[in-house]
């Protein structure tokens, strides 16, 4: 009864994995890279590199980015001041401008954003407009081209499929561990089958937690029913209980200057057991009802719920501190919500993660690589013959290749969009993504034209040449390649890591192709030994009816 049960569980696996997989690897590889977005959007902004290192403190940086909003944007509605850390240095001003006076009623204002020096409080000239390493990270649940609420209840419903493969994977494969350690190379389906069970088997916690994680991401979207219930429908009740905010009054119309950030800074660092601020609002600024909010930068903890205080922006009191007494329900959430984002990692845990999310692309990539295999071997004798696969089997192996090969070369398009568009052409950000899917539907459309072990080969070729040149691009539009970042250690490190790190993605799809046309060269030099063994036989056989 229970070998009936694991032998139940195959189809299940099966269909479950493969109706979703090539959306899965679409999220698996964007969100894997999500894990050094911010180190993606310091490589895209080259222009930031040399003042990567520049060392300011606190005080220093909010009392100039401070300066330069009292300067760029006197009347603004509110002004945002993002603080260095580790991982982005740069300073970052942004106002919102109150709406013109004819404008329509219930019209918002336009927010602004400026990278600053933080020494002199200038505009940091020429720097690139990119959506970095944040295009990745929304693109692993938002999609693009499609209003979000569409695409996060697409990749919510790929998620559950996803959850349902694993366990019913774990219940099928009942050597999973045994197996975990044998791999049969030149075995065709099973090598194929061995590859799946290792990448699987490898980090199977890690795909457990990322993807249940990752529905509870969205939880309130996909299960809204407690809330309907218990708040009658009112989800903004339920949402000002649980995520307390900051609460900003209206202005009261009468000017007043600003408290000192300094001192609440200091407060705030206190308060929070030397942790300091990592974002500073301002409500109404120069009014008599302004308001400062700082933000705690994130704890190394698993919850990802990060303090705030806010304070009186004329007497500097304190007049709130939320988000430190949370309950058990919303201590949960955000600890599962900190787990999937990985912000509580160091650089060598978010490198472990990094390769678990790889292992997870490799899985779901060899799990529709089997699939196809398994069913062309069921065509053998039928293409023997002379006959033609199926249209399932070779839209299947189509959309492999389109998504398993297709997409490093969208990955990098975008890369190499970003170093070859002009700096000061407008809207720069839309063209580089727009050149990432424009990329990918070339390489689609080709595949759907042409399914066989050839465009497998062109298009992983291409994918490879693009990632391994990065690098050599950066010599020709930057001062920050790796002669600089690396061998002579006077860049940021950061950006000697992303080279670093396409180089050997590069160099590992460059073995997939050398060696899927090696394996080629080897099936055409057995089936002319054949030919030439069966041209053999004949021939001995004429010779002995001959003789007799």
């Amino acid at each position: 009864m229970r070998e009936g049960f694991r032998q139940s569980m195959a189809w299940l696996h099966t269909w479950a994995g493969l109706l979703v997989c090539w959306v899965l690897f679409l999220v698996f590889c964007g969100g894997t890279a999500s894990y050094f977005r911010e180190e993606i959007t310091l490589w895209m902004k080259p222009e930031l590199h040399a003042s990567h290192s520049a060392a300011v403190t606190n005080d220093q940086a909010a009392q100039t980015a401070l300066s330069a909003l009292q300067r760029k944007a006197p009347d603004a509605a509110r002004w945002f001041i993002t603080l260095p850390v580790e991982r982005s240095t740069a300073l970052r001003i942004g106002w919102i401008n109150p709406p013109a006076k004819d404008a329509p009623p219930k019209t918002r204002g336009k927010f602004t954003s400026e990278v600053i020096d933080p020494l002199t409080g200038e505009k940091m000239p020429d720097v690139r407009e990119t959506r970095g390493g944040e295009f990745l990270y929304r693109l692993h649940f938002d999609l693009h081209y499609m209003p979000p609420l569409w695409a996060r209840w697409i990749v919510g419903f790929c998620a559950m499929f996803m959850l349902v493969a694993i366990v019913s994977g774990v219940i099928t494969h009942k050597r999973i561990f045994k197996d975990f350690f044998t791999f049969r190379p030149k075995k065709g389906q099973r090598s194929w089958l061995d590859a799946h069970n290792a990448t699987a088997v490898l980090a199977l916690p890690y795909h457990l937690m990322i993807t249940y994680t990752g529905l509870v991401t969205l939880m309130f979207l996909y299960m809204p029913w407690g809330i309907q219930t218990a708040y009658k429908g009112d989800q903004d009740s339920f949402f000002a209980e649980v995520f307390p905010s900051a609460k900003n009054g209206k202005p009261a119309g009468k000017a007043a200057p600003l408290t000192p950030l300094q001192p609440l800074l200091a407060q705030a660092e206190q308060h929070w057991n030397g942790i300091p601020a990592v974002g500073i609002t301002i409500n109404h600024p120069g009014d008599a009802n302004a308001t400062i909010q700082i933000r705690r930068r994130e704890e190394k903890g698993l919850n990802y719920i990060q303090p705030s205080m806010q304070f009186n922006g004329v007497t500097g009191a304190l007049m709130s501190s939320d988000g430190e007494n949370v309950g058990g329900a919303n201590a949960t959430r955000g600890v599962l919500y900190g787990l999937h984002i990985g912000h509580f990692a160091n650089p060598l845990l978010r490198a472990l993660f990094f390769l678990c999310g790889l292992s997870g692309c490799a899985m779901v990539a060899t799990g529709a690589l089997l699939w196809a295999v398994k069913t062309r071997q069921g065509y053998a004798k039928k293409l023997a013959q002379g006959g033609k696969i199926g249209f399932g089997l070779r839209l299947v192996e189509a959309l492999n290749i389109g998504a398993i090969a297709g997409l490093p070369i969208a990955f990098a398009a975008y890369f190499w969009a970003n170093r070859l568009l002009p700096v000061a052409m407008e809207k720069r950000p839309d063209a580089e993504m727009n050149l990432f899917f424009l990329a990918w539907g070339v390489a689609a459309v080709l595949a759907q034209i042409r399914p066989d072990r050839r465009m497998w080969q062109w298009q992983l070729w291409t994918g490879a040449l693009l990632f391994m040149g990065i690098p050599v691009l950066n010599v020709f539009t930057t001062s920050s390649h790796l002669g600089v970042t690396l061998f002579m250690a006077q860049g940021p490190w950061p950006v000697a890591g992303f080279d670093l790190t396409v180089l050997a993605l590069g160099i590992g799809l460059a073995f997939a192709a050398w060696h899927l046309g090696r394996k080629k060269k080897a099936e055409k030099k057995i089936g002319k030994t054949q030919l030439r063994d069966d041209a053999n036989n004949d021939a001995d056989r004429a010779g002995l009816q001959e003789a007799a």
